[in-house]
């Protein structure tokens, strides 16, 4: 299990990850810069010795047409300051013969074997860089010879150039990015300090403004899940009130029928009271089963699966016959494919509790009708009765919670309507209410996308 001392550093990692890049970066540079420039400077010494070549053989060329062979070469710049005196140069004759050198040269002759041009010879265990060429009568030649070493000093001189100014690049790009870094990260830093000072009820959006583009979709889902806690907070204080607050008139009833069963003097009271008692406890325990139903319906959505009403409503049509039968009511149910989406079992408690609504509130001899199928394109499940229906003008109202018409006899919660309507919203669905049977009662349509 990983530890809190293990735990990776984002800081850390984006440095690391950084700076490893740029020093990658900078280093095949400077490679490739190193490469590059000591290839010009090995241009530039050839072209340099090519040159020095040229005026040496005319400075040879022109002590010849003066002279003559007869006597030793003599060249103006011999017994002055030489600014290379690193070069070495001989004067040759067709015969390989030396007839001039300078000071350092070899008596033999150098590398007699090279062709004439640029070439690579070893001298005294070291490598040089040579150039031959001969006059215009091919009666002299005249070689120039460069020890590689000097070329070598200036290489490393410039490659140690290259890896100070590198190496300086490097702490300032550490630095910088240890600082912008630091600013990024700083950023989650506060919003987590902000989040850890609140009190345990305080809910409030974490401030956004100051927030990368980067770290702004996090921060707005941490504000999202908030706001999810706080329906959720208010939810269940809600039905806390609510509970507490409906509960009461049956709990009260009870407590009278019971009070009033205590005191009875015969068994025709007893019976009759009982009854009663029976009849209060039956609506606390509906009430309760309506709010608890209600909780279920408001909690967590599981997702939708493809599935069909028409077998759904076959399953349940001989219990609601029953159902029916009971009071008195005749059931019809026209049922027709309905391929839908449905989110778990939901639906079964959706025609529940419009079936029971129906059974309630329609006076025997009664009817009620269900049907579904599929009508313009979309699906619809259908319930309806021959009650005494709702005014049009309280319609809108009746999908409130605990929302009950004035006057109305027969005893309920007032959440069935309330369950269906948000049932029929997790489901995208829309509600119709319109005429019944017979000229009246109440239809309830649920269409679904």
């Amino acid at each position: 299990m990983t530890g809190a001392g293990q735990r990776w550093s984002l800081k850390r990692t984006l440095l690391a990850s950084l700076l490893g890049l740029t020093l990658l970066l900078w280093a095949s540079s400077a490679a490739i810069v190193y490469v590059e420039a000591q290839q010009e400077s090995d241009e530039l010494f050839d072209q340099s010795l090519v040159e020095t070549a040229h005026l040496l053989l005319s400075l040879v060329e022109n002590e010849v047409r003066e002279h003559g062979l007869s006597r030793p070469i003599s060249l103006p710049m011999q017994g002055h300051a030489n600014p290379r005196r690193y070069l070495l140069f001989q004067v040759r004759d067709v015969n390989g013969r030396v007839l001039y050198k300078n000071d350092g040269a070899p008596d033999a002759a150098l590398a007699p074997d090279a062709p004439a041009g640029l070439a690579w010879t070893t001298l005294h265990g070291q490598r040089w860089r040579l150039y031959s060429l001969w006059d215009e009568r091919r009666e002299l030649a005249l070689v120039v010879a460069e020890p590689t070493s000097h070329r070598e000093d200036i290489s490393s001189r410039f490659f140690y150039k290259i890896v100070i100014f590198g190496t300086l690049m490097a702490l300032l790009a550490a630095a910088a990015l240890w600082w912008s870094i630091s600013r990024v990260v700083r950023v989650l830093q506060d919003s987590a300090d902000e989040v850890a000072a609140r009190t345990p009820n305080d809910l409030a959006e974490v401030s956004v403004d100051a927030a990368p583009s980067e770290v702004h979709p996090l921060l707005l889902a941490i504000n999202r899940l908030f706001a999810r806690v706080r329906q959720t907070i208010e939810h269940e204080q809600r039905f806390t009130a609510d509970a507490a607050h409906e509960l009461r008139t049956p709990l009260a009833a009870i407590k009278t029928n019971l009070q009033v069963l205590q005191r009875a003097r015969t068994a025709d009271e007893r019976d009759e009271f009982t009854a009663a008692l029976g009849a209060s406890v039956d609506r606390a325990a509906r009430l309760m089963d309506q709010l608890l139903t209600l909780e279920k319906v408001e909690g967590a959505v599981t997702p939708r699966q493809p599935a069909d009403l028409a077998p759904l409503l076959r399953e349940q049509a001989d219990h609601w016959r029953q159902q029916c039968a009971a009071h008195g009511l005749a059931l019809a149910c026209t049922i027709h494919a309905a391929p839908c989406q449905l989110h778990g079992d939901s639906m079964h408690t959706l025609l529940r509790n419009l079936v029971d609504n129906a059974v309630r509130y329609t006076p025997a001899p009664g009817r009620i009708a269900i049907s579904c199928g599929q009508r313009d394109g979309a699906t619809f499940v259908c319930v309806a009765d021959s009650g005494p229906g709702i005014p049009a003008a309280m319609q809108a109202r009746v999908f409130e919670r605990f929302f009950r018409l004035a006057g109305a006899a027969t005893p309920g919660s007032g959440l069935g309507l309330s369950i269906v309507a948000r049932i029929a919203e997790q489901h995208h669905a829309k509600i119709e209410l319109g005429a019944g049977l017979d000229g009246r009662g109440l239809s309830v349509t649920v269409r679904f996308p």
